[in-house]
This record gives structure tokens, C-alpha cells and sequence, in this order.
């Protein structure tokens, strides 16, 4: 699979459709919805075309699904800083840690499979947004803080015919 598509669902910000070759999935998006212009914490996912680069799973909660996408399983060490004044900005780092993070193995089941998408991650700019990630959704379809989120059946249904490079497009 060369690229994803993902496109608004009309009159609801927050949620958009996955598009997978001939697969259409429901999906949820940032709570403030897309934006041209992303910020560290403005809640919106980007709307740009994002390389998929590696990826995490809770290699403790399920076994590891077959994909043409690096999986690297989740310690409890792993952290990812959000600190726009830090040199780790936008980067995996290890606790303990003091500046703004977030945690890789969550309490919930968000990031049992946690995709990187390359949104200021090859090229970093300070305040422009961190953790832009392809994850899993909460019930119902919540907003997310800035990502893309599907549900685990499809996003293993999906995985398979990811390789790094794939791009996902936000329209």
C-alpha cells in the first residue's frame, strides 16, 4: 500500500474515514479537528501527506500481528518528549524524565499498536506539533489530541499491507 487517504466526515470535526485501497474505515481525529497550521497542543491533526516510519506495540497485551511495518514492543521505561524547548522534542526517550512527555505504555489500550507518523520527526520546528501518531480508538470514536485513531480489529486488518513509507494523507 502506497498511501492512505484521510478524509473529513462532514458536520463532526473530530472524525474522518480511513481510506485503505477499497477499505473505508470510521476514524477519529484531533478535538479541534484539521488544521494547515498545527501547533504543539492545539488539539487538531494535520493536514498533510505523513510517511509512516516505525511503529510500537503492548507487546504484553497481544502478539505481535503480522506487518511490512517495524514493530518495536513498548517498555515501561518509553517516553515521548513534548517539550518544545527540549533537544528531545518529538523524539522516544527514556525514563526518568523530567520535561513534558508522554507515556508509550498507557494505562489504556490507545497505543497497544502505535504508529509513527513522520510529522515533524525527520525535520523537527519547535512548537509545530509532537506525537502525531496512527493509533487505536477509544470507544465511540472519541477525539484524539492531534492523531488518527481507528479501532484494533481494523487496524490489524490494515497492517499487513503497511510498509515504512507508506504515506497517510490527512485531506
Amino acid at each position: 500500500m502506497k498511501t492512505i487517504l484521510v478524509r473529513p466526515v462532514a458536520k463532526n470535526r473530530s472524525r474522518a474515514i480511513v481510506q485503505v485501497g477499497p477499505l473505508r474505515l470510521p476514524a477519529a481525529l484531533g478535538r479541534s479537528g484539521r488544521t494547515s497550521r498545527k501547533r504543539e497542543g492545539d488539539g487538531a491533526t494535520p493536514i498533510a501527506a505523513m510517511p509512516l516510519l516505525h511503529g510500537f506495540l503492548r507487546g504484553d497485551r497481544l502478539r505481535a500481528p503480522a506487518s511490512g511495518l517495524s514493530l518495536r514492543r513498548i517498555r515501561p521505561s518509553m517516553l515521548w518528549c513534548d517539550a518544545p524547548s527540549h533537544p528531545s522534542y518529538n523524539r522516544l526517550v527514556r525514563a526518568p524524565f523530567r520535561p513534558s512527555h508522554e507515556e508509550m505504555r498507557r494505562a489504556d489500550e490507545l497505543y497497544d499498536i502505535c504508529l509513527v507518523l513522520d510529522w515533524n520527526v525527520t525535520s523537527r520546528r519547535r512548537h509545530c506539533g509532537s506525537a502525531i501518531f496512527f493509533h487505536l480508538a477509544r470507544p465511540g470514536y472519541e477525539p484524539t489530541a492531534g492523531c488518527i485513531a481507528v479501532a484494533r480489529r481494523d487496524m490489524l486488518r490494515i497492517l499487513p499491507h503497511l510498509r515504512r513509507g507508506t504515506t497517510v494523507r490527512v485531506l
